[in-house]
């Protein structure tokens, strides 16, 4: 049985990984963290795991976390920073949910958090967590940085095209959109249901700190010698509670491919994406609360631009769920063990 912590439990990743842990066949959380709720009994506060989690907050504290075997961070960034050296050295396998190890450049993090890198020295250990490319770097890795939402639906959407150099990587878009609870449980004026109910709006258009990390991931996609690929992103908020819908545009270098055989090809094996047959329109509500991304792509009018929609659920495939699908690959359990969850309908 895997001992496992969790490091800030009280956000919504935190509750989304107790709720995917607690029916692990092969886990025991030993452990989770929260400052502000030290000594509060777990299910006092979500009461949907009353009868499941008998745990209480704590503050977090070292021996105690480096009891475990695998320790989860569902923190802000920079929290991760502080902690993460001490468990690293005492061989805890370390899944950190934050942003704060995704980027390879520091300096780059710090121009888009606003803040010195705290752990400059661990970021060549770091493992970017997207299994649909890093699988068997995660099976050796110690440290696992988790992708965030936009850039899982994003790089999934992508990934075929990028790989097969088939569009023109200057000229990529990303049109996307997410439910209110990507924007964390604390409580601000903006995501008031009062503010998004019956609305649709834009949001950081100028630069979304999302964007490095999807550009990072495409460029180690792309061949040797091309031109680094160059990505218009433009996040949206939608009156939902849950999921992420991204639209993607691309032109072709060559009108000829069959796109939906490319993507048939490329995530045949891949258990937590769905190619949806040619015409499909991908649907937030099919993937609710579930591991899956599910992706449709088309060509308008048969010209040189082609379009992918992909969908995700922010907090499973797009954080929690994607964090244990990790977990999985690295302790060696099938992937998909703990995440067999349908999209709940309606």
């Amino acid at each position: 049985m895997l001992n496992v912590g969790i490091v800030g439990g009280t956000g919504y990743t935190g509750v989304e990984l107790l709720r995917l842990l607690i029916n692990h066949s092969q886990v025991n959380v030993k452990v989770i963290t929260s400052r502000s709720e030290e000594g509060v009994a777990v299910a006092d506060i979500y009461h949907s795991l009353r009868g499941h989690c008998d745990l209480r907050f704590s503050t977090p504290d070292i021996d105690t976390l480096a009891s475990c075997d695998v320790v989860f961070f569902a923190t802000p960034h920079g929290v991760a920073h502080q902690l993460v050296p001490a468990l690293y050295e005492r061989g805890v396998k370390i899944i950190d949910l934050s942003a704060d190890f995704r980027l390879k450049d520091a300096q780059l993090w710090a121009q888009w958090y606003g803040q010195p890198h705290g752990c400059e020295s661990l970021l060549p250990e770091a493992v970017y967590g997207l299994p649909e490319v890093n699988r068997e770097q995660i099976a050796s890795a110690q440290l696992v940085a988790c992708p965030g939402c936009y850039p899982t639906a994003t790089q999934l959407g992508f990934l075929p095209l990028i790989e097969s150099n088939l569009v023109d990587t200057q000229y990529l878009i990303a049109n996307a959109a997410s439910g209110v609870s990507g924007a964390g449980r604390q409580a601000s004026v903006g995501t008031l249901h009062a503010e998004v109910s019956d609305s649709f709006k834009a949001y950081a258009a100028s630069g979304h700190r999302h964007l490095p990390e999807i550009e990072q991931g495409l460029r180690l996609a792309q061949p040797a010698g091309s031109e680094p690929a160059q990505l218009t992103f433009v996040p949206h908020l939608l009156p939902m509670i849950r999921g992420i819908h991204t639209t993607l545009y691309a032109k072709l270098k060559d009108t000829s491919v069959n796109l939906q055989a490319l993507y048939e090809k490329r995530y045949s094996k891949e258990t937590f994406v769905d190619v949806m047959p040619e015409g499909s329109h991908p649907q937030t509500r099919t993937v609710k609360s579930s591991n899956m991304c599910r992706l449709a792509v088309t060509r308008p009018q048969g010209g040189d631009t082609v379009v992918v929609m992909s969908v995700i659920d922010n907090l499973t495939k797009g954080a929690s769920g994607q964090a244990v699908q990790n977990m999985n690959i690295m302790c060696g359990f099938d992937e998909s063990e703990g995440l067999n969850h349908l999209g709940l309908l309606p």
